[in-house]
């Protein structure tokens, strides 16, 4: 466990779930994975490493058997369908997204239907049914067709609000400066945003706290903040790291 005192908050807050007998659930997603990558061996040598169950999103228009044999032997990894090429389709004043209302709907979903077949079929032992939009963005026009395609959940990004279309099991806390730096966020931000996710958690919601990273652009402060968050968790008795598919929805 790690001692640097930004990460006390969090800490002390995990330590009020193992007094009140409680153990709050992880998971991890991963996105924009295509081949293997140093980054991508990083990323698993250290979710291996701590025993947390790791979720890629694999854009199929990109990928292809490299990934999947570097996959093969790897237990505690699943595949979920990033989008089809990660495209952008919106207009120029608008947000980025590729599954919007820019194009037409039949296209749109026969570009997931693909996805999900071409990774069903280069990662059978560790496919996952889900979606996660580009951008975490998608037009809810789409969303209740999903299930026909054989999707069995969304993830997108933020608390989960449920409309009964689909299930959601989102991510919450992006470790990423977007809009910055474009690489790790401060710790402080971070470990104030887990103990927030924890604290509603406490008071009542059940929904499981996603993580999310983009191993692609981390930086040395992406990679410490992540070890530095399995060195705190790993180990806590208040801490369950779950793999995505023991969260869906029978």
């Amino acid at each position: 466990m790690t001692d640097r005192m930004s990460w006390e908050p969090l800490r002390r807050e995990l330590d009020r779930w193992q007094a009140a007998g409680r153990v709050a659930r992880f998971w991890l997603r991963d996105d924009d994975a295509i081949e293997p990558t140093p980054d991508l061996e990083r990323l698993l040598a250290s979710t291996g490493d701590n025993a947390v169950p790791l979720t890629l999103a694999v854009i199929p228009a990109l990928t292809g058997e490299a990934l999947a044999a570097r996959l093969a032997e790897e237990a505690g990894v699943s595949v979920a369908v990033h989008g089809w090429s990660h495209t952008n389709h919106a207009g120029p004043e608008r947000k980025k997204q590729e599954l919007g209302g820019d194009r037409p709907a039949d296209i749109v979903l026969g570009e997931l239907s693909d996805g999900f077949r071409l990774l069903q079929r280069l990662h059978p032992a560790r496919f996952l049914p889900v979606l996660v939009p580009p951008w975490n963005r998608i037009d809810a026009a789409l969303i209740p067709v999903l299930p026909d395609l054989g999707f069995a959940a969304l993830s997108v990004y933020g608390r989960a609000r449920q409309s009964g279309a689909m299930p959601l099991l989102n991510t919450h806390v992006d470790i990423i400066d977007w809009r910055g730096t474009r690489g790790g966020r401060a710790e402080e931000e971070l470990v104030a945003e887990l103990v927030a996710e924890l604290e509603d958690r406490f008071a009542g919601s059940d929904e499981p706290i996603g993580v999310l990273t983009h191993h692609l652009v981390h930086d040395a402060a992406a990679w410490d903040f992540l070890s530095a968050l399995f060195a705190t968790t790993g180990r806590h008795p208040a801490v369950h790291w779950l793999p995505a598919a023991g969260l869906l929805s029978p």
